[in-house]
């Protein structure tokens, strides 16, 4: 994923993101005002030698006493120090309590040793901690003292009694809560990449590009109002769905410049990506364009075409290619265009195998010299043969795809149902494009999206 990408995805999450972030804070806020305050406080204890006379002793005493000086912090710890500090301070818990609350340290070439308490009470962890230093000091005393008339060669002196804190050192209401929003942000991104990373449906030409290299003709914006007026360029020519044909009417005329005939069959991967719709919209805007055009209706098992155009569909490809009726009774003019349709006709019992025959062939051939563009209305690739079939005899396909709705791996198989028989894929049409959001859809590529006027 690029850059780009990435700032897709995070603007198609923002709501989520943001929602994320925010729980995220208050989680951490609340955290911080519901939770038992801690108190730390420390006590500081000087570790020294005696008996030195001369210089040269007070350097061997000096470094004798930082060897020494952690050992005598992990001294803190033990019921050495702890049991007489419960027993000075009358306290009702056991060592093994009171150790989860003490801690000594000794700060890097230095001969101090801290003493530090952390208690819900601020007196108590005060208290605790002076407490423990001063019982350190017997218990260090009493180990190195090897001869009593000697005394220890070490002396340990409390230096700073530990002070009452004044303010707790946990929580921290504006750590927690910036803690909380970047756990919450965190959480947003990641799971937004998630759902990235596991959505294989087709949005815009960029995912299009990953699967093929066939070239994407255009894109044909999204029109909630699609079922009531089908024929967007004939209806509403100012519309940015009927200006989204004309784009793709014109990037048609460039396509397969090496091939004589202008046919192709219009197909989809699955059933509900706008097919139909594409092809009579498109084939309009080729008539209004000044070609005779020639719409076919080769979907032999549900055909919609007739009802689109609002023509007579009894009789239709069928009917032409068993003989029943020639082939220019079939066909109607649509209005005063240069539109002509061939219905479907009556549904046959055997459409992969009529739309695959020596009449079909017969019968492109006869329609390509007489019209110059013909398009053909075929069914879905995955669930029939019947588009792959007639593909291969046409010379040329058109796949349509509805983006936020076809899966890749849709697009994949139909492609590859195509390869199979050996038919060429001539170029990609996406369908119901937003015009609103990361995915919208911009007119010519030149940055600026369309907006529905209705």
């Amino acid at each position: 994923m690029e850059l780009q990408d990435y700032l897709r995805v995070f603007r198609k999450s923002w709501i989520l993101i943001v929602v994320l972030t925010a729980l995220g804070g208050a989680l951490g806020l609340t955290y911080a005002l519901l939770a038992t305050p801690t108190y730390t406080a420390s006590a500081r204890v000087f570790v020294s030698t005696s008996g030195a006379t001369t210089a040269s002793d007070l350097q061997q005493g000096n470094s004798f006493t930082q060897q020494r000086v952690k050992t005598y912090a992990e001294l803190v710890t033990t019921a050495s120090v702890l049991q007489p500090t419960i027993d000075a301070l009358n306290i009702d818990t056991s060592v093994s309590k009171l150790r989860g609350q003490v801690s000594a340290n000794a700060p890097l070439n230095t001969t101090v040793i801290d003493v530090t308490v952390s208690n819900a009470d601020a007196v108590f962890a005060a208290t605790l901690a002076t407490e423990a230093a001063n019982q350190l000091i017997d218990v260090v005393e009493h180990i190195e003292t090897t001869n009593v008339s000697l005394g220890s060669p070490v002396r340990l002196t409390v230096v700073q009694e530990a002070e009452v804190p004044k303010a707790p050192t946990s929580p921290k209401k504006s750590l927690d809560l910036i803690l909380g929003l970047l756990l919450g942000l965190a959480a947003g991104i990641g799971i937004a990449l998630v759902r990235a990373a596991l959505d294989n449906r087709i949005r815009n030409e960029r995912d299009l590009e990953a699967l093929t290299d066939v070239p994407v003709l255009g894109g044909i914006v999204f029109d909630p109002k699609a079922q009531d007026r089908p024929l967007i360029v004939h209806e509403d020519s100012h519309s940015p769905r009927a200006e989204s044909f004309r784009t793709l009417r014109t990037n048609l005329q460039f396509l397969d410049a090496g091939r004589r005939e202008r046919a192709f069959v219009v197909t989809s991967a699955v059933p509900g990506e706008g097919k139909s719709t594409t092809t009579a919209n498109l084939a309009i805007a080729l008539s209004q364009a000044g070609a005779k055009v020639l719409l076919v209706g080769a979907d032999l098992r549900k055909p919609k075409m007739a009802n689109y155009m609002a023509i007579e569909g009894g009789v239709g490809l069928t009917d032409v290619l068993i003989g029943r009726v020639e082939l220019a009774d079939a066909v109607q003019q649509w209005g005063r265009t240069e539109l002509y349709m061939l219905p479907a006709g009556m549904i046959p019992p055997n459409p992969s195998e009529l739309l695959g025959s020596a009449l079909m062939a017969d019968l492109i051939a006869k329609i390509h010299k007489q019209y110059d563009v013909v398009l053909y209305d075929a069914p879905p690739l995955l669930p029939v043969t019947d588009a792959a079939v007639l593909s291969r005899l046409v010379g040329g396909a058109l796949l349509v795809v509805a983006a936020g709705r076809t899966h890749g791996p849709q697009v994949e198989n139909a492609i590859a149902t195509l390869e199979n028989v050996g038919a060429p894929l001539s170029g990609v049409i996406l369908t119901m494009l937003p015009t609103k959001g990361p995915d919208a859809y911009g007119y010519g590529r030149y940055g600026y999206a369309y907006k529905e006027t209705e």
